[in-house]
């Protein structure tokens, strides 16, 4: 049986949910380095003066659905 199904929702759901927030904001602050010409354009762009929250909010939303998508296909959809 898969490792999968024995586990809770909730816990799978958080595991996918924070691995992905990690990756995601990671990457997305890596390119920002090139996008911006550096660490105090990625600053201006996405960290300074309440920008960071929108930054967050979107990274948070997009992890959360990926983390609700993946856990409900791993507990109930795949074999």
């Amino acid at each position: 049986m898969n490792q999968y199904k024995k586990a809770s929702f909730i816990k799978l759901m958080l595991r996918f949910t924070l691995s992905f927030f990690v990756i995601v904001t990671l990457l997305r602050l890596f390119t920002g380095v090139f996008r911006f010409d550096g660490f105090l354009g990625v600053k201006q762009a996405y960290l300074i003066d309440g920008k960071w929250q929108p930054f967050l909010q979107t990274q948070l939303m997009f992890s959360v659905v990926y983390g609700l998508f993946m856990a409900g296909y791993y507990k109930f959809i795949k074999k």
